[in-house]
């Protein structure tokens, strides 16, 4: 066949024409070896498909006949006492009441922090303890970064703030409020505030902070599990 006849083929399967002749032979084989395994595959399909139900049925009936060896499930998991302890375990987290100006307020904060540039220290690649730590405004004199010459890093500017609506916020949408003792989460809404545990608080007060904001209906945004040590 000539380059005109086998450009013709490509044409109507909708395959490229570029290249010599060589390439468009290769081209139709690789098409044809393509659409053949496709029909292999449907002709399989039902075949497959009909395994598929029979193991599906099979397992069905499996369940079935175990099923009756488990009809109460108080004496499967040991008692009643377990479900108590399951449901001490597991407490499902609240979430903020939100209206929908503010939803939309979160969602557009998020699409503009995935386009914000990474600020960087002066030099954080040059020296290891620079790139460790966070931001800081170039002063140097004779700075590149500071000059705004090319090939730097960007510089936290005004035209980097985010929505304001939602400025200050967890991601989540609550507000956080730092706690140090118990008695600071009396009058916090929990539909619209978060609590988050500082650094310096001890295992005691700390778990006085999860009882009482369990009590309220609060979230602790920074919960974690408290290790009693000495068996006290």
């Amino acid at each position: 066949m000539t380059v005109a006849e086998l450009k013709d083929l490509l044409r109507d399967q909708g395959l490229p024409l570029s290249g010599k002749k060589a390439d468009l032979v290769s081209r139709l084989n690789d098409a044809g070896a393509a659409k053949q395994e496709v029909q292999e595959d449907a002709e399989a399909a039902p075949e497959e498909i009909k395994e598929d139900e029979e193991l599906q049925e099979k397992t069905t009936q499996e369940d079935e006949d175990t099923e009756g060896d488990y009809q109460d499930e108080g004496e499967f998991f040991g008692g009643e006492g377990d479900f108590e302890e399951w449901d001490d375990f597991h407490t499902a987290r609240q979430k903020p009441v939100l209206d929908d100006s503010m939803e939309a307020a979160l969602s557009m904060r998020a699409e503009q922090k995935k386009k914000q540039p990474k600020f960087r220290r002066q030099e954080w690649f040059r020296y290891r303890r620079l790139s460790k730590t966070g931001y800081r405004k170039p002063k140097g004199k004779d700075s590149k970064m500071r000059k705004n010459l090319k090939y730097r890093s960007p510089m936290a500017r005004v035209g980097y703030g985010k929505v304001s609506t939602a400025r200050g916020l967890h991601p989540s949408g609550f507000e956080e409020v730092m706690v140090h003792k118990a008695d600071q989460l009396d009058g916090l809404d929990p539909e619209k505030q978060a609590v988050r545990i500082g650094s310096s608080v001890g295992n005691r007060k700390r778990s006085r902070i999860h009882e009482r904001a369990d009590e309220l209906g609060l979230r602790v945004l920074n919960r974690r599990q408290i290790e009693r040590k000495g068996g006290i």
